[in-house]
């Protein structure tokens, strides 16, 4: 079935969402705010995982750095292009008017839904899973990926509340975008592109574990176009 995957996915999001609201109604405080630093610190280190995967090489049995200004130039790029659109106070703002459209009364809904949506959008998987359900029908990247996203949407939406669960809004869109596009895509996804876009993409993921675990101010979502800028390093290097 064309687009199972995103279906799939975005049914993961939905129902883990769900779950963790249930978890959240029956916490105390105090277990909520351990679980939220639990989960800073788990998002954290995903990303420095990620991110040393793509700029740590064995070469002659010693680790040799790589990569290093291709992430300099798409975060200095990226910031100047998500500070002039300032994608960070659209995507609020698109927060905002879905906790009014559901006449929520979640202090952490705008937190929940743009926390948890930079996170599971950002990632290889979204993009060759996406990549592959649109060219061969084969949904299996994503479907192990909807696995993942349940669990991670599960605790988001235990620690930040009910706008976790409409991060499936921008996981339908992105991935859903990319399967209807994949023809017309596949070209400029080559394996050194996707690399980029993944070990930028881990930082801006490290970003995201630091506004959660430390409450630090960093506007992940301006600096969103740094992964495309990544990408179109790719041709070049």
């Amino acid at each position: 079935m064309f687009g199972l995957g995103t279906i799939v996915n975005t049914v993961a999001v939905i129902a883990g969402g769900m779950c963790g609201l249930l978890l959240k109604n029956g916490m105390k405080q105090r277990f909520q705010e351990t679980i939220m630093q639990g989960l800073g610190l788990a998002v954290l280190f995903v990303g420095i995982a990620g991110a040393m995967t793509g700029m740590l090489n064995i070469v002659e049995n010693h680790l040799d750095s790589a990569g290093s200004y291709v992430l300099v130039i798409s975060m200095v790029l990226g910031a100047i292009i998500g500070e002039a659109v300032d994608i960070e106070l659209r995507v609020q703002q698109f927060a905002a008017f879905l906790k009014k459209k559901v006449k929520s009364n979640d202090s952490r809904f705008v937190e929940g839904f743009v926390s948890t949506s930079l996170v599971i959008c950002v990632g290889a998987m979204a993009v060759v899973g996406s990549l592959e359900d649109g060219l061969t029908g084969d949904a299996s990247i994503l479907i192990s990926k909807a696995m993942m996203d349940f669990v991670i949407v599960m605790v988001f939406a235990s620690a930040l509340g009910i706008g976790t669960v409409f991060s499936a809004i921008p996981i339908f869109v992105y991935q859903g975008a990319i399967t209807l596009c994949a023809s017309f895509l596949v070209p400029y996804f080559t394996d050194t592109a996707i690399s980029y876009l993944s070990f930028v993409g881990s930082v801006l993921i490290f970003a995201v574990g630091t506004n959660l675990c430390f409450k630090t101010k960093i506007k992940v979502g301006n600096l969103l176009p740094a992964i495309f800028i990544a990408m179109f390093l790719a041709f070049f290097i």
